[in-house]
């Protein structure tokens, strides 16, 4: 037998193995999100879902031990536990604030878990998953100071507020006298010092800094009504993603996981 002819024959036996592979019945996929849904749904490529993350954002995302530690936080250990449900691999690619959306866009990863607040501008244009932080504002005072207990109270009084935060403004609008702060670390010193009568801030910073602070010497004097919501963020491409981590956050909300998370940063439950 010629080459040519046994390489003919070669050809004919893999097309009928190819056919034969291609008429095979697929296994029908498990709808549950910790069955294997990363490896049945395709969710993400080669089961693999990159997250964006700073890495510098206390206590949501950063490195233990001084920064020399692992990457862990808040968020990260909630992503850590929606990827486990879904049976996915997690990898964390850490990006600068000003450059996450940019790479999401880009393609260069699946979700953000930075502590991104739902907002109308951000829903134009991206997906998010259920809120898996909510938090108010709230004003802040010293322990024995009972002369604040609304927002109203604040006319007249001083503040230590960020000038280009959305809490200067409220506490501009609630009539307060605004000392001008780099942050949270100077407006505490302030406060702590009685140079300002209060700080208007997210509850998760006051929260975060009565763990690791306590006794602080602070209280919380009053909060707003409505309280801000952070989630997972995606492109509008994610739809079947979107919605199989919801699911893992329903069932890691059910089974307290969510809560246990939020209580080891925060001292008690801030994800609903």
């Amino acid at each position: 037998m010629s080459r040519r002819l046994i390489a003919a024959t070669a050809l004919v036996v893999a097309a009928a193995a190819l056919t034969a592979c291609s008429g095979s019945t697929a296994p029908e996929s498990s709808s549950s999100a910790d069955e294997g849904a990363g490896s049945d749904f395709g969710l993400v490529s080669d089961g693999v879902l990159t997250v964006a993350t700073e890495g510098t954002y206390r206590p949501f995302s950063f490195h233990g031990d001084g920064g020399t530690g692992d990457l862990t936080g808040f968020d990260v250990e909630i992503i850590e536990a929606v990827a486990e449900k879904l049976d996915l691999e997690i990898e964390f690619q850490e990006t600068q604030w000003d450059a996450i959306f940019a790479g999401l866009d880009a393609g260069r990863f699946d979700v953000i878990a930075n502590q991104v607040s739902i907002n109308e501008e951000r829903q134009e244009k991206y997906l998010f998953s259920t809120p898996y932080t909510v938090s108010p504002g709230v004003i802040v005072v010293g322990e024995d100071d009972d002369s604040i207990s609304s927002f109203d109270d604040l006319a007249g009084k001083t503040t230590a507020q960020s000038l280009t935060s959305n809490w200067y403004e409220l506490a501009t609008e609630s009539g307060a006298t605004v000392e001008g702060v780099e942050g949270w670390a100077q407006a505490v010193e302030l406060l702590r010092q009685g140079r300002v009568d209060a700080t208007v801030n997210d509850k998760l910073t006051f929260l975060d800094y009565e763990t690791t602070n306590s006794p602080s010497g602070l209280k919380i004097a009053a909060e707003t009504d409505e309280a801000g919501e952070q989630a997972l963020v995606f492109t509008k491409d994610k739809e079947s993603l979107v919605e199989a981590v919801d699911a893992a956050l329903e069932e890691l909300r059910a089974d307290g996981t969510l809560a246990e998370i939020s209580e080891k940063y925060f001292g008690e439950d801030v994800t609903q």
